[in-house]
């Protein structure tokens, strides 16, 4: 690699230090999903806004609008009965674990499996169509409000749109010369969702609004001008209430049956907020004073007119959004209904707008569901219309929920990183009962599946319940925030006990083998192959959190003798391994077959997430990861394929981690639950698994931006894996780890312009195509550099 020192250069630097960065690129086209036909079905048409507290899901109809919402917090399961059930957990079923391993260690992986799978498994009490496992419980929709306008003749000219640069969906038709217009959005900052409806009939037409939920426990009444549905979940008695303020230049407002009429009305404004009792505070969950944050949420909208709501969401939206523009040269084809564009995608036709307009939607999404103050995003995001929702919409933390965050910090959105980390600190408590409780250690845990509750035992059958690794994955977005940031007073306060007690739990689990080294026994590969004493992720994910945890004590300058410990451990973890057809073990056993396509690649967590496997220190294992990459082959479920974007890119081949994209945007019509059907799109973009999940879209988002922009190695890598698709075009605010933003230009395929600034002073590598340079950074002042990327004659 050919080294250019900073001296050469700052001169250069210091000519172009404060001069504008100026991007020769097309204009950035409008981002905006948009239809000419009403939803009909909720998962693959519907059209989803949320404040982070609330979701909801727009169908658009002109006969009757269906508007679906959730708020955050209203679960079935937990409470009363989650206590009685231990929280899962079985008391001393460590006492089994010497066993397990005896078991192991003599070959016996039956055996072993048997034993593990009866008395190491965490406890439910069944099933049940309605809500799903009893106990456990599931993600419960909220209610649905419908609002059906007078009719004066035939709709026309009928779009609806979703504008993420704004998030703002709106409806247009006319109908009989009466022009209407529906304006949606979710105002995160005055915790509501907004639904203006306007049309501009001289006399005014009549609105007939109702607010209906599934769950039977409750009541709607009209008080003043305020729709106001309260009750309790039957399940568990969770209580509940949501108010919607109507404001409305019609007539009086007329209460029947169920039903809200407003008469001659031009225009008619619903404000919707909802909450529970919920609150996350181990072990109960419970004591908000739900009413009186509605009535506090209420009064406050009562002091804002409506352009002022929509003002000030607009303003607070776009203040994370539009830190990031992402612009591919190509013809304009946003004058196409999405739908026929995503049609013609899957028919192979060249669409790069569309593909950075699916880049933007990620971010939109994490945006809707997750901001500080909240729940973090789950499966579904904040988006869930059943009672007894696939995976119960929970937070799977053997990779799904991780996965949802993977675009936080490099698409300049650290804030949305926040709800996650707040909740991995919540779950601390009840995983160290859990660690306590199954295998007698210190530290914490928690495995495959995780509800609000703090259910952080294993899941109720193995293989794919065991997963105590999950604590420690927290862990790596834990010290990703710290790294992206360079907050130091996060790290000291929040974010190194949290990892502390996550690699407290790996010193007491790991056992030494035959052979002397540290390996997890038992051990499953996550949802993949049987019992093991040493599936590798567990290894990875040891050496993970054991090498950020001995970075942050340098970073603190303390705990040092927990520092040496640590050290000591990790040097004597498992060596990873190649196999015997070159691949990167899965196992400690080499028994990796090449013909497997399982979804999960578990054993590449060191090369994605993870960075103990890169192309510029382990280039040998680089290649086994792409040798067990290549045996996995393209295919998927959507979080998969957004997976092995993130793999392609870190192993810098920009054009397979393109090919996954494309085949993850691989448009889906169906909706039903089939894993094995294998991922794409709906015509919504939603992600499908199926069916939909957020992880696939996140994945999608992240490994876009890690073709671009990578900084794991400890260098800044300028389009280390930039695809010939993409031979021209621009990005602006990407981060970089050290709380550096990176602006990138290029051309033809080559990089024209960069545009370096740091929140700090520090001194970073910088790289592109091989050839490298040392800069000086100073906190808020920005670099550019595009001569050392062709130097001077």
């Amino acid at each position: 690699m050919n080294t250019i020192k900073y001296g050469y250069f700052s001169t250069l630097i210091a000519l172009v230090l404060f001069t504008s960065f100026h991007l020769h690129s097309q204009e950035e086209t409008a981002l905006k999903l948009w239809y000419q036909e009403p939803a009909k079905k909720w998962m693959t048409e519907a059209l989803p806004i949320g404040n982070a507290y609330m979701g909801a899901m727009i169908f658009g109809a002109v006969e009757e609008e269906h508007i679906q919402f959730n708020e955050e917090t209203l679960w079935a399961g937990g409470k009363g009965e989650w206590e009685q059930y231990n929280g899962g957990n079985r008391e001393n079923a460590h006492k089994h674990l010497p066993e397990v391993r005896r078991l192991l260690q003599e070959g016996k992986y039956n055996e072993a499996h048997q034993l593990a799978n009866k008395e190491l498994t965490g406890i439910i009490k069944g099933t049940n169509e309605q809500t799903g496992w009893i106990g456990y419980g599931s993600y419960q929709p909220f209610g649905d409000v419908f609002v059906r306008p007078e009719h004066k003749g035939q709709p026309s000219n009928y779009t609806r749109t979703l504008d993420i640069s704004k998030a703002l969906a709106t409806v247009q038709y006319s109908e009989n010369g009466i022009a209407h217009k529906r304006t949606y959005f979710a105002n995160y900052p005055s915790r509501t969702l907004v639904f203006k409806y306007e049309n501009n009939s001289p006399e005014g037409i009549d609105y007939v609004i109702k607010k209906t939920t599934v769950h039977k426990n409750t009541t709607t009444v009209l008080q003043g001008n305020q729709l106001i549905m309260s009750g309790s979940l039957e399940n568990n008695g969770m209580k509940m209430e949501s108010r919607m303020l109507i404001d409305t230049d019609g007539g009086k407002l007329t209460f029947k049956d169920g039903e809200l009429l407003i008469t001659a009305a031009k225009e008619v404004i619903l404000y919707l907020t909802a909450a529970t009792d919920y609150k996350n505070e181990y072990p109960h969950y419970t004591g908000r004073d739900y009413k009186a944050l509605n009535k506090k949420t209420i009064n406050a909208l009562k002091q804002k007119s409506y352009n002022q709501l929509i003002s000030e969401h607009i303003a607070d939206y776009t203040r994370l959004f539009s830190r990031v523009h992402f612009i591919l040269e190509s013809a304009d084809q946003a004058h196409i209904p999405t739908d026929k564009r995503l049609q013609a995608y899957a028919a192979g036709n060249e669409d790069p707008q569309l593909e950075t307009l699916y880049f933007q939607y990620g971010r939109y999404l994490l945006i809707s569901s997750s901001r500080p103050g909240s729940m973090p995003a789950n499966l579904q995001g904040k988006w869930n219309n059943m009672t007894n929702p696939p995976w119960a919409s929970d937070y799977h933390a053997n990779i799904n929920i991780q996965m949802i965050y993977w675009p936080a910090e490099i698409t300049n959105l650290s804030e949305t990183h926040e709800p996650l980390i707040d909740y991995i600190d919540k779950l601390r408590a009840p995983g160290r009962k859990s660690a306590k409780d199954f295998f007698n250690t210190r530290g914490w845990i928690v495995n495959t599946m995780n509800n609000p509750f703090g259910f952080t035992a294993p899941g109720w059958d193995f293989p794919w319940g065991f997963f105590p690794g999950g604590a420690a994955w927290y862990g790596r977005h834990v010290w990703d925030h710290y790294k992206f940031s360079g907050d130091v007073d996060y790290l000291r306060e929040k974010g190194y006990p949290i990892m502390k007690e996550a690699a407290l739990f790996w010193l007491d689990y790991l056992t030494k083998d035959e052979e002397g080294y540290l390996v997890s026994s038992p051990s499953y590969s996550p949802e993949h192959g049987g019992i093991s004493t040493g599936a590798y992720m567990d290894i990875q994910i040891a050496w993970d959190i054991f090498s950020n945890c001995i970075s942050a004590t340098e970073v603190l300058g303390e705990d040092k003798e927990f520092s040496e410990k640590l050290i000591k451990a990790k040097a004597q973890l498992l060596p990873l391994r190649i196999g015997n057809w070159g691949q990167l073990q899965e196992w400690k056993e080499d028994v990796d077959d090449p013909n497997n396509k399982h979804r999960h690649v578990s054993h590449l967590y060191a090369l994605y997430p993870g960075d103990q496997i890169n192309s510029i220190q382990t280039p040998k294992l680089l290649d086994a990861a792409r040798v067990s990459l290549n045996a996995r082959g393209d295919d998927g479920t959507g979080w998969s394929i957004g997976w092995k974007i993130n793999f392609w890119a870190r192993l810098l081949d920009g054009d397979r981690a393109y090919k996954l994209m494309r085949r993850g945007m691989q448009l889906v019509h169906e909706d039903g639950v089939n894993m094995m059907d294998g991922g794409g799109v709906y015509t919504n973009l939603l992600s499908t698994h199926p069916p939909f999940q957020l992880d696939g879209n996140m994945g999608a988002s992240s490994g876009m931006a890690e073709m671009l922009l990578q900084s794991h190695s400890g260098e800044i890598q300028l389009l280390p894996a930039l695809p010939k698709a993409w031979p021209t075009g621009k990005i602006t605010g990407l981060k970089a780890r050290g709380g550096i933003q990176v602006d990138l230009v290029w051309k033809n395929g080559t990089l024209s312009q960069v545009r370096i600034q740091s929140a700090q002073d520090q001194t970073k590598k910088v790289t592109y195509q091989g050839q490298t340079t040392e800069i000086r950074l100073k906190k808020n002042k920005a670099v550019i550099l595009n001569q050392y990327l062709n130097p001077m004659n």
